[in-house]
């Protein structure tokens, strides 16, 4: 039984890796069955949107397993540790799109697959076209936040923009704000691999 301890630990850094290693907001567009690591995926995203007609199950625990890739985890942090969260977890029963929004694992519910794809599309277009710095750093501090005290969240974030007013974006954003179409954010720069 040992042995499949690393298989396990290294399945859950490739997930957790989705939330630490990607600097920009991911945005999971779900639509069909989503069950077991497909909410294990859906856990480490940023936004998630779904179609009226999917179905979602945290099924571990009918093979005889409790969930190990996460979604016991992240789950209660994303939607707090309700007792509708529990009677999924322990039953393994399916939970459908307006269960997913009622208790915001998803923030929208689309009526098809072209709308769900056009409305992720829509909100990532949305998010590129902001500040990146501002990007990043928010989802930093989310990230953060989630996991320390509200202090250590606050002199978190003061610490990441105090970084982001040596950019231009601050400038950047507020001449987009006031109208001008033409400006443009510089990219961010790729990790250093020193």
């Amino acid at each position: 039984a040992m042995s499949f301890y690393p298989q396990i630990k290294q399945m859950q850094h490739a997930f957790t890796s989705l939330e630490t290693s990607c600097p920009l907001p991911i945005i999971a567009a779900m639509h069909g069955y989503c069950v077991g690591a497909g909410v294990d995926l859906a856990c480490c995203t940023d936004i998630r949107y779904c179609c009226d007609e999917s179905v979602f199950s945290i099924r571990e625990v009918k093979l005889g397993l409790a969930a190990d890739i996460g979604t016991l985890q992240r789950l209660p942090k994303l939607i707090g540790h309700s007792s509708f969260l529990k009677e999924l977890c322990y039953t393994g029963n399916d939970f459908d799109a307006v269960d997913a929004r009622r208790i915001g694992f998803v923030s929208r519910v689309e009526p098809s697959v072209p709308s769900l794809i056009s409305k992720a599309m829509e909100v990532a277009n949305e998010i590129s076209n902001v500040s990146p710095v501002a990007v990043v750093g928010t989802k930093k501090s989310l990230l953060y936040s989630r996991d320390h005290a509200v202090e250590e969240g606050l002199d978190h974030v003061a610490l990441m923009n105090m970084s982001g007013l040596m950019t231009d974006d601050l400038m950047r954003s507020l001449l987009k704000k006031g109208g001008d179409e033409d400006v443009r954010f510089e990219p961010l720069l790729s990790h250093s691999r020193l």
